[in-house]
């Protein structure tokens, strides 16, 4: 320290109790901002005297105390990191879900609840995880250094997004699938008389709402030529009586998959320095086709009648309860939290970057392009409905029967078919690929941090969890696939990866501590979080995630897929997978409770003690605790020591 700072010499005289220190002042000199750290001791004998010691401050570069000394990888520009959040946060889900649901929900009153939920939890969520991973370097397990009790949490995170993986790539192969079947004069799912199409296939010219009846919505009618492609044509869910009766892997559905795989192993196999160039297609192309498509959509007829559709408010809605939970469950999917990939991006971010600033732009750019996004579908669904003489809501739905049956039908109608059919469905794939990079991202650096060995081998281990996630995946893409993918998007991330995040807020909040985590994000960028965001993390989001957890678990019922009733195994399986993650919070909890040395209260210290401070736990100093030594008291006084010359004055004496 001497060679690299010039510091002044501090005298300090040894006197009987009744007289007082004295302490010469400081000379002339200019000396860089530190923490010292006093430490008063009343010795036996009467005499007092102070001890002090230098708390070293982490350097942008050096990262937090305890923190490794390997130069950690970083982005190579500040806009590969937002790029890639950004790509990770707008998925699928904002395209085939949430305009839906605000239409189903009170139309511009549902955006009361969303935008509430949004500031009180949504981006204090965002902005946490961010911040925990700038800060700590690390990955979703070893991030837990903080607080070693709940790494558990870590592998939780973890363990999901691995589930995920095996059924989000099904998706983006069907997407990658419908993409070369558009490229035809004709478009695959134009007509009848195809090789998959039934005996009762109907010409959709030849439906209106006459001929519906019985209540029956267009959008659940599957004998157009556009419902049969998907279902018989591309899932071959005729060939399949249930969840019991698979078969074998479709072999389209099959080589689109090791595509995607592929496209991925490339994409992530030299870490943020491939990924990050990646994500400018697949992060920007969707706004550029989304802004098309609504161009194109808003020139159709009817299509104002889907957008008025789409915006009109109801204020009776927000009395159902339902509306509510529905908000807070979208806004919570829709940002991405708990996954654990907010995390393992803000770990190769600079350590001086402006996380805050991020987590404002991001979050509110994945809400905007939701809303955005309702444009271009409702204008294209008015359209539709103004086609077949029927009512918005006989042509609304979501999920995958509106971007493979619905939208695909409406794009097949219009002159230059082919081209708007490419260009949609090459918008479905970039929206997949950046969010399942993400993902898979969140496993690998998660893993890697926390076993040395996997990340001096990262690009094999990348193979492995790519190639992992294909065999998987295959049993996705048989004729009873679609019953494998449901069961999997229904239990693989639903009130585990709630369960996963309350943990994970508690930690931080209760355990760790916000005063504590509001210093770390001080010494990244220089300045404390407001009290807004203090209470938030302290009550608010816990909360919040409180009440999305029951909610998931009163609301939760037996599986369906349309009118198939999946049989009461297939139940007890789903949350077998679903237990399967969670249980590595208790798991390890125990674990590292009883692995640690010492007395009852000592091995609780050692485990809620960041792991660089666990020397203190020895000295039985535990911050968590509050614990008085019978002879010592530790003051700590931040020093703001200028460069400007100064002397000191009584006070600071």
């Amino acid at each position: 320290q001497a060679q690299k700072h010039k510091f002044c010499k501090m005298n300090i005289q040894v006197l009987p109790e009744h007289k007082l220190s004295s302490v010469a002042p400081l000379k002339q000199c200019n000396v860089e901002k530190k923490e010292v750290e006093l430490i008063l001791v009343k010795d036996q004998n009467g005499v007092q005297y102070t001890s002090s010691s230098i708390i070293p401050t982490p350097s942008p570069r050096a990262g937090p105390p305890g923190s490794s000394d390997e130069e950690r990888e970083t982005w190579g520009k500040k806009i590969d990191f937002l790029l890639s959040v950004i790509g990770f946060a707008v998925d699928l889900a904002n395209v085939w879900r949430f305009p839906y649901l605000c239409y189903k929900n009170g139309g511009g009153a549902f955006l009361i609840p969303y935008i509430l939920f949004l500031v009180i939890a949504g981006m204090p969520l965002f902005y946490m995880e961010l911040a925990l991973g700038q800060y700590n370097r690390e990955g979703a397990a070893t991030v837990w250094k903080i607080c070693p009790i709940f790494k558990g949490v870590g592998y939780t995170v973890i363990l999901i997004a691995l589930y995920v993986g095996f059924y989000y790539n099904v998706i983006i192969a069907w997407s990658l699938h419908y993409l070369f079947s558009s490229m035809t004069a004709e478009l695959p799912w134009l007509n009848c008389g195809n090789r998959w199409n039934s005996e009762n296939c109907t010409d959709p010219k030849n439906i209106n709402g006459s001929l519906l009846g019985n209540g029956t919505s267009y959008a659940k009618y599957k004998i157009t030529p556009a419902a049969e492609y998907y279902e018989r044509g591309v899932l071959h869910l005729h060939e399949s009586k249930g969840i019991q009766d698979l078969g074998l892997p479709r072999w389209e559905l099959s080589l689109c998959l090791v595509v995607v795989v592929f496209i991925l192993y490339f994409s992530l196999w030299k870490g943020v320095k491939s990924s990050g160039k990646v994500v400018y297609i697949t992060a920007t192309m969707p706004y550029v086709v989304l802004f098309v498509l609504l161009i194109r959509g808003i020139t159709l007829p009817g299509a104002m009648d889907g957008i008025r559709a789409y915006l009109h408010i109801d204020f009776q809605q927000l009395n159902n309860p339902k509306v509510w939970i529905d908000a807070a469950t979208q806004i919570f999917y829709s940002l991405g939290a708990g996954f654990g990939v907010l995390i393992a991006f803000a770990s190769y971010n600079k350590f001086d970057n402006n996380c805050y600033r991020d987590a404002l732009l991001t979050s509110t750019v994945n809400c905007v392009t939701s809303f955005f996004s309702g444009f271009a579908i409702f204008s294209v669904l008015g359209y539709m409905a103004y086609k077949h003489g029927v009512k918005i809501e006989d042509v609304a739905t979501e999920g995958a029967g509106l971007v493979f049956i619905i939208y695909p039908e409406a794009i097949s109608t219009l002159p230059g078919s082919t081209f708007w059919a490419i260009v949609f469905f090459i918008m479905l794939l970039t929206l997949g690929i950046d969010s399942s990079m993400g993902g898979m991202e969140a496993v690998i650096t998660g893993l890697t941090d926390d076993f040395k060995i996997l990340k001096r081998n990262r690009k094999i281990f990348t193979f492995i969890t790519a190639f992992g996630t294909f065999l998987v995946a295959l049993l996705c893409i048989t004729n009873g696939g679609i019953y494998v993918l449901t069961l999997l998007d229904n239990f693989a991330a639903g009130t585990s990866i709630l369960f996963g995040v309350l943990i994970e807020a508690i930690g931080v909040s209760w355990f760790y501590g916000v005063d504590r985590f509001s210093e770390d994000i001080e010494r990244m960028m220089g300045f404390k979080p407001g009290l807004y965001w203090r209470l938030c993390w302290k009550f608010v989001s816990p909360a919040f995630l409180l009440f999305v957890v029951i909610a998931s678990i009163v609301t939760s019922t037996g599986l369906r897929y349309d009118e198939y009733i999946f049989p009461q195994w297939s139940n007890i399986v789903g949350w077998g997978i679903a237990m399967s993650s969670m249980a590595f919070v208790p798991c390890y909890a125990i674990y590292k409770f009883f692995s640690m040395p010492g007395t009852f209260k000592q091995r609780i210290a050692y485990c809620i003690t960041p792991e660089h401070e666990h020397h203190r736990v020895a000295e039985g100093d535990v911050r968590q605790f509050k614990v008085r030594a019978h002879l010592c008291v530790c003051l700590t006084a931040n020093y703001k020591l200028h460069k400007k010359h100064s002397h000191c004055d009584s006070d600071t004496q």
